[in-house]
C-alpha cells in the first residue's frame, strides 16, 4: 500500500565503526538517515519520504557471541531469524519469535515484531536483553551496558525497551543480544473447524482461561481457509478454523491435547486433524505462513494490505464477528487471520492500486477497524508498527500527553529530526 520512495543514495557499511562514521557525516550535513534491515515491514518503514541516505545493514551478518549456558546470543542486523535458528540447530536452543517473513532480527527489534509463537514465548519486547545502537550523531550506546546480558535489572531507565519498536526513528541498531529458549522435547499440531467465528474464538478464550500452555493458536476464517486449501494443497474443511501447536514432554502433550479437544468439542468443533510428525507439522505451518500469498491468489494482479489490531482476549469474539460483517459490507475482497492467542489479528485486503476509489475504501476500512479496536481498549497495531499510515491512530491511542512525551524523547535523541523522518510521529 505504501509506494516505494527511494533514497538519494544507499550505503552498505561493514561494521559498527562505519555506521557511526556514516551517521555523524549525514547528521553534520543535515541529511536524512533511513536504516534498512531486509525490508519486509508492511507499514512503509523504509520509504525515504524526504530522500537522504539509506544505510543498508545486510552486510553486517555475523553471529558475534553465543552463550548457551546463559541462553543468549549476540547478532548483527544482517542476521535473519532463519539463519540464527540454522546456526542453533545442534545446540538444543532456538529463537521462537516468528513473524513469518525471514526478517532481520534487528529489524524485528525495531518494529517490535511478534508472530505465531508469541502466546507462549512472548514478542520481541520480551526477548531482547541488550542493544548496541548508533545514535543519530554517531555516538555509540549500549542500552544495558557494554557486554551485559542479564535476565532482569532495576538499574535506571529501561533504555533497551525504548528502542524496541522505535522503527528507526531514534537510532541505528547495530547489534542485539537476544534471549534463547530450550528446543521443546516434542511438538504436536492440530487443525479444527468450527460452525462459526464466534465458536472458534470462544474456544480460544476458553483454552487460555483453562491455562492450557498452548504454544501457537492461530485463527483463519472460511475465505482464508479456502485460499490456503487451493494455494498449499490442503484438504481442510472450508470453515472458521483454528491451527494449534503444543510444545513439551510427551506426557504433558497428551494432557494438553485431551483438554483442548474437550474445550473445542464443547464449542461445536469438528474435523479434528492432529499432526504429530515433523513433516506434517511443517506442511501445516508452511500453509499458515503462506496465507499472504494464498490470499493474493484470490485476485490475481492485486496488491495486498494487512491490517493489524490487537484487543484484550475477552473482546476478541466481539471484534472478530463485527469485522467479518464490516468486511462483507465494504464490498472488498479480503480474509481474516491472526494470532488470536494474544488478541492480535489481521485482515488481508486485496486492492487494485490503480483504482483510487478502492484505495479509499481500503483506507476507510482500516481506520474503522483501528478505531473499533481502540474503543475496545485495544491497540491499532499489535506487531506491524505505526510507520506512515497509522500516525493519526497512534495519537488517538496514547493521547495528547503521550504524544508530547514521545516527541520530547525524539527531540532529545534526534534534535534535527533526521532519523527516518515522517514515521511514527
Amino acid at each position: 500500500m505504501h509506494r516505494c520512495q527511494p533514497p538519494d543514495a544507499v550505503v552498505w557499511p561493514q561494521n559498527v565503526e562505519q555506521v557511526s562514521q556514516l551517521a555523524a557525516l549525514c547528521y553534520g550535513h543535515g541529511v536524512p538517515i533511513i536504516p534498512f534491515g531486509t525490508g519486509t515491514g508492511v507499514e512503509g518503514g523504509v520509504c525515504a519520504v524526504q530522500g537522504g541516505v539509506c544505510i543498508n545493514l545486510t552486510h553486517m551478518d555475523r553471529i558475534l557471541e553465543l552463550n548457551p549456558d546463559d541462553f543468549s546470543v549476540v547478532v548483527e542486523p544482517g542476521v535473519t531469524r532463519k539463519a540464527l535458528n540454522a546456526h542453533l540447530r545442534d545446540s538444543g536452543l532456538w529463537f521462537p519469535v516468528d513473524p513469518g517473513a525471514d526478517a532481520s532480527l534487528c529489524g524485528m527489534v525495531a518494529t517490535g515484531a511478534s508472530g505465531t509463537n508469541a502466546v507462549h514465548y512472548g514478542t520481541m519486547r520480551d526477548n531482547v536483553l541488550n542493544l548496541e545502537v548508533v545514535l543519530p550523531d554517531g555516538r555509540l550506546l549500549h542500552t544495558a551496558g557494554p557486554g551485559r546480558y542479564f535476565r532482569k535489572s532495576a538499574a535506571g531507565y529501561n533504555l533497551t525497551g525504548l528502542f524496541v519498536g522505535s522503527e528507526g526513528t531514534l537510532g541505528l541498531i547495530t547489534a542485539a543480544t537476544l534471549r534463547l529458549h530450550p528446543a521443546p522435547e516434542a511438538m504436536v499440531a492440530a487443525t479444527c473447524a468450527f460452525p462459526s467465528i464466534q465458536a472458534a474464538v470462544d474456544s480460544t478464550v476458553h483454552i487460555l482461561q483453562a491455562a492450557v500452555p498452548v504454544a501457537r493458536i492461530e485463527f483463519l476464517d472460511d475465505v482464508m481457509m479456502d485460499a490456503c486449501n487451493r494455494y498449499s494443497k490442503l484438504n481442510c474443511r472450508v470453515a472458521p478454523t483454528l491451527f494449534l501447536e503444543f510444545h513439551g514432554s510427551e506426557q504433558a502433550l497428551a494432557e494438553q491435547v485431551q483438554r483442548t479437544e474437550e474445550i473445542t468439542q464443547h464449542n461445536g468443533a469438528s474435523h479434528f486433524s492432529w499432526a504429530k510428525n515433523a513433516e506434517e507439522r511443517s506442511r501445516l505451518w508452511a500453509a499458515r505462513h503462506n496465507a499472504w500469498y494464498a490470499a493474493l491468489s484470490l485476485r490475481p494482479g492485486s496488491k495486498g494490505y494487512s491490517t493489524d489490531v490487537c484487543v484484550p482476549i475477552s473482546r476478541l469474539p466481539e471484534i472478530l464477528v463485527q469485522t467479518k460483517e464490516d468486511l462483507k459490507a465494504s464490498g472488498l475482497t479480503g480474509t481474516i487471520t491472526g494470532h488470536v492467542g494474544d488478541g492480535n489479528f489481521h485482515c488481508i485486503l486485496l486492492v487494485d492500486p490503480e483504482d483510487p476509489e478502492e484505495l479509499l475504501r481500503v483506507k476507510a476500512f482500516a481506520e474503522q477497524l483501528g478505531r473499533r479496536a481502540l474503543a475496545l481498549h485495544g491497540t491499532c497495531t499489535g506487531e506491524h508498527g505505526i510507520g506512515l499510515g497509522k500516525r493519526q491512530l497512534l495519537q488517538e491511542e496514547v493521547g495528547a500527553v503521550g504524544m508530547e512525551t514521545m516527541r520530547q524523547l525524539k527531540a532529545m535523541l534526534d534534535p534535527r529530526g533526521l532519523m527516518n523522518p515522517g514515521k511514527v510521529l
